[in-house]
């Protein structure tokens, strides 16, 4: 059964949604004293930004409770697949037209204000903007995602995560040795279980990110997986749907029955595995009334300024340099894909607004019916 916004109140299940996300993270570090203090502290501040959103709401207008930030185009590695270096978002070196650690600084405080609990941070890859993720960990009301490959990790990161308890890495990882080093190189895998080694040792929480393909769905939800890194201390595991941008790796991508056996897991995993946290994205758009991007739960800030509607449908026609983050969640190619019913919209890859870019690309020139 497939929700309408007038029978289903976003707001309240995204709200729901954070406060389960805090709650569950608590429970998976009750043997950290220093890292539950701060996520109870945390807990206080989602509540209080949570009415702040609901105020709004209750105004007539919507504030999503997530934000991502791609603060560079710039990685070092070439990883299979990479759908952002196959749009071109991602490139070797950085360029000079990126936004500022000082501009970063302003659209975190203007989050804060509009009671935005979650910015994941990306990239390219974002452990190369140090300026900016100093930045983030100057506002303990927003908890930090960092989604990394893990290569940068050095002493000076890891005591600002220490200092800095609102940022939380969350290393790729594809599953075991074989397929991770396939997909991101050779010697990708042991750094990574070097990395959470240490970051267990030092008492420092972690997460796992993993792309979900045909190949790999079996593998990363199985229960020696999800052990090796729980041994390991992880607390959060975000299992992310493979988007094809190409025709020949179309079949990689999670069809109804795999996204559905996906979904299963995960429940059973929040009610067995109770020690790590487990979030699923796109997630099931069917408990969500739809898409969540395009400023529903979430949207997308390039490295260059650009708001777009998610990481997958890179298109923008405003830009956060020269107006507000509030001005940016409203911009007319939001608006459009929200009351337009294109974010309801069937759709068979991971992503419906890039199913249906072709769309997307009229209504950025205009031609839109």
């Amino acid at each position: 059964m497939k929700h309408s916004d007038k029978e289903f109140d976003l707001q309240a299940y995204l709200s729901k949604g954070v406060e389960q996300v805090v709650t569950d993270a608590v429970k998976a570090t009750l043997r950290d004293p220093k890292e539950s203090a701060f996520l109870l502290k945390f807990a206080a501040a989602s509540r209080a930004a949570s009415k702040k959103r609901q105020a709004a709401e209750n105004a007539g207008e919507h504030i999503p409770s997530y934000l991502i930030a791609s603060i560079t185009s710039q990685c070092n590695l070439h990883c299979a697949g990479c759908y952002s270096r196959c749009n071109h978002a991602t490139v070797d070196a950085a360029p000079t037209s990126q936004l500022t650690a000082e501009e970063w600084a302003r659209i975190f405080h203007e989050a804060d204000e509009l009671g935005i609990s979650f910015v994941l941070l990306a990239g390219g890859e974002p452990m190369l903007r140090r300026d900016v993720i100093e930045a983030a960990g100057k506002k303990p009301n927003i908890l930090f995602p960092i989604l990394t490959n893990g290569t940068f990790l050095d002493e000076k990161y890891f005591d600002l995560f220490d200092r800095c308890r609102n940022l939380v890495p969350i290393m790729s990882i594809e599953g075991e040795r074989e397929v991770t080093d396939a997909r991101r190189g050779t010697g990708i895998y042991d750094r990574l279980i070097a990395n959470m080694d240490e970051f267990h040792r030092r008492g420092l929480i972690f997460g796992a990110s993993v792309t979900v393909t045909t190949e790999n769905l079996r593998e990363v939800s199985s229960e020696a997986f999800l052990q090796k890194l729980s041994d390991r201390g992880c607390k959060a595991v975000i299992f992310v749907e493979f988007v094809p941008v190409t025709e020949e790796s179309r079949e990689l991508a999670p069809g109804d029955a795999e996204r559905e056996y996906l979904r299963d897991e995960i429940a059973r995993l929040r009610n067995e595995r109770p020690e790590m946290v487990y979030i699923s994205f796109p997630g099931d758009e069917k408990d969500s009334g739809g898409c969540v991007a395009a400023g529903r739960g979430f949207f997308h800030i390039n490295s260059h300024g650009g708001a777009e509607p998610c990481p997958f449908s890179p298109y923008s026609d405003i830009n956060v340099r020269d107006t507000s983050l509030r001005d940016a969640m409203n911009s007319r190619l939001f608006r459009e894909l929200r009351e337009g019913g294109y974010l309801m919209e069937d759709h068979a890859g991971g992503c419906v607004l890039y199913e249906r870019r072709e769309q997307v690309e009229k209504i950025m020139a205009g031609t839109a019916v």
